[in-house]
């Protein structure tokens, strides 16, 4: 189950206004899980040559209220609130309340580096847009702030990096990098207030 949520959160994470958090229930939070098994459970599934796929569709609301009531071991320490939405064309966007300390800190900082005169808790906000075809995705910033501030997609970058760093790839995502998407999953078309995954 890591590997879609990763997906997902790598495509809006840290990637344009904040989405308010109201609205989200714990039944949003299930229905979206119930998809998300039900993508995972026919990316296992062995593909019958000209069987039909099949199309998810899924609501910022259901997705945010995913994060919010469900996955809170799937979301890296240090990553506070995260909230996606689809802005339609192919456009995402996301905010989070990172915390800036723990990536300040991982290395020594010069008078020009952004990253070392941010501290604390701060909200990143970002917008970008996500093309998928063929089974693989990729991601194009548009814009990125902190705290209302915009910065340059290298500070980003290195926030993703460090909050997306596994045993397995210990770099992190590389934001400019294709990506395969799980799950057998084809595409995702992206609309105003809905993404439908279609395997």
């Amino acid at each position: 189950m890591r590997a879609p949520i990763t997906i997902l959160l790598a495509a809006g994470l840290v990637v344009a206004p904040a989405l308010a958090q109201q609205g989200v229930t714990k039944a949003e939070a299930d229905r979206f899980q119930a998809k998300l098994v039900r993508i995972v459970q026919f990316g296992q599934t062995r593909p019958n040559r000209g069987g039909k796929g099949i199309s998810t569709p899924m609501t910022d609301r259901e997705i945010n209220s995913y994060l919010r009531f469900n996955a809170a071991d799937q979301i890296p320490v240090g990553v506070l609130e995260p909230t996606l939405r689809a802005a339609g064309a192919g456009r995402v966007s996301g905010r989070a309340v990172v915390d800036l300390d723990a990536v300040r800190k991982q290395k020594q900082r010069g008078w020009l580096d952004p990253l070392g005169y941010l501290t604390g808790r701060l909200p990143v906000t970002a917008v970008g847009r996500l093309t998928t075809g063929d089974g693989r995705g990729q991601f194009q910033l548009e814009s990125a702030e902190i705290s209302g501030v915009t910065v340059p997609k290298a500070v980003l970058q290195e926030l993703l990096s460090y909050y997306s760093r596994t045993p397995e790839k210990p770099s992190g995502i590389d934001m400019d990098a294709p990506f395969e998407l799980p799950a057998r999953i084809r595409e995702i078309h992206v609309a105003t207030g809905t993404a439908t995954v279609v395997q």
